[in-house]
């Protein structure tokens, strides 16, 4: 069953509050444009570009999915705990672009698994379309299993529970240990030296691996 209604309120809140946030931020150069929008860089360009969008009344359209709710759930949960594409599926890179493999579920289930080249710029602006803003988290990395203090706070939780710690079970990390500015990991020291001194140990050579994740 389709359903389709005006919602009133959608049409001001787009005229009112959406139009001014986009020209705000045009204006502010948060804004970028390539390819044939290129030339909406000029304010006026963006602003006739903005002016029939004003007039439009806008509708919201819903259906009920043909799964049901069990099919949403599992559409949805492909893209909470992984990334937009594993390493595994990537076949090649080279000056013709990337190489990957795709699913394509309009296909019979033999046929699925098919096979795409993009340029190398087009594969990364589809790829950035899935990286999620600054401030958002995906779930496996909120929350008591946050990566930067998962094993104090699993460590924590068991004493509070009054739970034995499992055989094998690596000790809980030193708080002592100074904390990494960047991703507030524990950092390991390898060597301390004096100021001015030079460094006994060396690092190794740098390995090239070809890696897109954001997790």
């Amino acid at each position: 069953m389709s359903l389709l209604g005006k919602v009133n309120s959608q049409k001001p809140a787009y005229t009112f509050f959406l139009t001014p946030s986009l020209l705000a931020a045009h204006q502010a150069g948060r804004l970028s444009f390539f390819g044939e929008h290129a030339p909406l860089a000029a304010c006026k360009a963006f602003a006739a570009y903005l002016s029939p969008l004003r007039k439009i009344e806008w509708v919201v359209y819903s259906k009920r999915p043909f799964g049901g709710p069990e099919a949403v759930l599992a559409y949805l949960s492909r893209y909470t705990h992984r990334v937009a594409i594993s390493n595994s599926r990537l076949i090649s890179v080279n000056d013709a672009g990337v190489t990957f493999k795709w699913k394509d579920y309009r296909a019979k289930q033999r046929e699925r698994q098919k096979i795409m080249t993009l340029a190398t710029d087009e594969f990364i602006r589809r790829f950035l379309i899935h990286v999620l803003p600054k401030g958002l988290h995906r779930i496996r990395h909120y929350g008591l299993f946050a990566k930067s203090s998962c094993a104090d706070n699993i460590a924590r939780a068991r004493e509070l529970l009054a739970v034995a710690k499992p055989d094998g079970q690596p000790a809980a990390v030193d708080p002592g240990k100074p904390t990494c500015p960047c991703c507030g990991g524990r950092m390991v020291i390898i060597e301390v030296f004096a100021r001015g001194a030079t460094p006994r140990h060396q690092p190794t050579g740098r390995t090239i691996v070809i890696r897109i994740d954001t997790s």
